[in-house]
């Protein structure tokens, strides 16, 4: 019985909200369409294919059609150890990613946006020289996807407020 309420009061906010103008951020073709055009030039690196992949399933990047933006990313990555043993081994590390980004517009080249993101994650640190390199590895991938993230939002209110 409480599902039956639950979808009527979501039912009931989706109307209001639509009523008071209020559209959704995704809800623009424009940003959508300005979104799966963007080309990610990401640096070599492990970090770098990581977040180019993640930013090209967040733009949900349009293979087929021409680019009408070019991102050109810069990536400083940084690992601190925290949580000192008593034999002085760190058992926690502290993985701080910084992407700068810079956004062209295609063809004429102009210098369109440009903005910088950071993340900082914390890992386990194992015993276990395998299990650490998965904890590395693991972070690497999770920062990655949060900065695309933190990009595809900046890109996307940016992109919003142009229509």
């Amino acid at each position: 019985m409480v599902r039956p309420a639950l979808a009527c009061a979501l039912a009931l906010a989706a109307a209001s909200l639509s009523a008071c103008g209020f559209t959704p951020l995704y809800g623009q073709p424009e940003v959508v369409s300005s979104l799966a055009a963007v080309d990610v030039v990401a640096p070599e690196g492990r970090a770098g294919y990581l977040i180019r992949e993640h930013l090209d399933d967040a733009f949900a990047k349009n293979r087929a059609a021409p680019a009408r933006y070019r991102m050109d990313l810069q990536l400083a990555e940084s690992r601190y150890p925290r949580g000192l043993r008593i034999d002085n081994v760190a058992t926690r590390y502290e993985y701080v990613l910084s992407a700068t980004y810079t956004l062209t517009a295609l063809p004429s080249g102009a210098r369109a946006k440009t903005g910088t993101v950071r993340v900082e994650l914390t890992y386990d640190s194992a015993d276990q020289p395998y299990a650490s390199v998965a904890a590395q590895q693991d972070v690497q991938d999770r920062a990655a996807e949060e900065a695309a993230r933190r990009i595809q939002l900046e890109l996307a209110t940016w992109l919003a407020g142009r229509s």
